[in-house]
This record gives C-alpha cells, structure tokens and sequence, in this order.
C-alpha cells in the first residue's frame, strides 16, 4: 500500500455531506483560512489542485472553504497523539467538529481522531514499530472488526520471519475505512458507490514558511 495523508477539518456537521456538495468558495477565503491555521506564518499562492494531493510537501498546505466546512491538507496539522492539537486550532473549532486523519505507507502509520465542540471523543494513532501510541475514547463501529481479529495480517508467503505482526490488523486498511467514514472516499482500493470522487474537490495551494 502506498496510502499517504494528512488532513485536517472543521464541519458544521456532517463532513461528507459538505465534501459531496462541495460549492467552495474563492482563493481569498482559503487563504485567509490557512493564515488561521498558521498564525504568524508567511503564506504564498502556489497553485490549484485537488483533494487527491492530500499529503503535500512539507511546507504547503493545501485548503478549501466550502459551505459548513474547512478541509486542509497539510503534514503539520496531524500529530503522533492527536490530544496534543494545539489550543488555536482547537479555538477553531469551537462549537464545530475537528476530524483529523493521517496515513504514511513507509512505516505503516495512523491516526485519525475527531473532537466535538473541542472535547476529544476519539483518538487512535498506532504503528508496527511503535505500538499503540494512543487509543482514547470509544471505538467507532467501522473499526471493531479490526479490534475483534477479523482483519488479521497474513505473512507474505515466501516470508522466513517467524514473527507474527504486530498489530491485530494493518494500519492501512483500517486507515482506509477511517478515510470513507470521515471524509467519504478512499485513496486505494475499489470506490464505493456512495464515495466522493476526490479528484472533482477543488482546493488551493500555499506555500506556508
């Protein structure tokens, strides 16, 4: 798998709905959200792009405004133990719903957690290497599967390590489940019908220093 992201959003309500109806506003109000996200940065235009590049370069933060929600793209924005979202974003999202979602292929990280009017109701991030590094709150019913072992890691067979994986489940896949659920599409494997065609969500791109 070679599933990338790094997503940061603010909703009224139901995120997928805002995604699916997306109507996004101009480049002006993207830009004037990304300076709230990173108050006292600089910030440049870049370019246009599109919810599918959602795990840009280091110092880009790709963003769009749209009717009920904020979406951002940006590798800052999600953290080893999503808990620690600093105070001004979670000023943000005062009154409104954080989602934050976060996948690296190379080392077979996730997280993704969701806070409530800024009260954190769940929070997982967990990798091989690094075991469960945070896991607060109750599990969604998308994830029980995983927790309950139907979803296990099967050794590659002409693998000689003896040793089982170390987690349950492989991040990724449930990383892709957590991406469907919160935010209505999927980066690998078939779309459903019901998913959002990413590529058809227009966002802007700034450079961020």
């Amino acid at each position: 798998m070679g599933a990338k992201t790094a997503l940061l959003a603010f909703a009224d309500g139901d995120l997928r709905a805002a995604l699916r109806d997306a109507a996004p506003a101009g480049r002006a109000e993207a830009e004037q959200a990304v300076r709230r996200i990173h108050p006292g940065r600089r910030v440049e235009w870049h370019k246009e792009t599109s919810l599918d590049d959602v795990h840009p370069a280091d110092i880009v933060t790709n963003a769009v405004v749209l009717a009920g929600a904020e979406v951002f793209c940006d590798r800052r924005l999600v953290l080893g133990r999503p808990s620690e979202l600093p105070e001004h974003l979670l000023a943000l999202g005062a009154g409104r719903r954080i989602v934050m979602h976060g996948m690296h292929s190379v080392v077979d990280w996730l997280c993704f957690a969701v806070w409530e009017d800024g009260r954190l109701v769940r929070s997982l991030s967990l990798s091989p290497d690094s075991g469960i590094i945070e896991d607060i709150g109750e599990r969604y019913p998308f994830e029980l599967p995983y927790w309950a072992g139907e979803h296990p890691v099967e050794p590659w067979p002409d693998d000689d390590d003896d040793e089982p994986y170390p987690l349950p489940f492989h991040p990724l896949e449930l990383g892709e489940d957590a991406l469907r659920a919160l935010f209505g599409f999927v980066q690998e494997g078939m779309p459903g019908p019901d998913d959002i065609d990413e590529h058809s969500v227009p966002m802007h791109g700034f450079l961020v220093i």
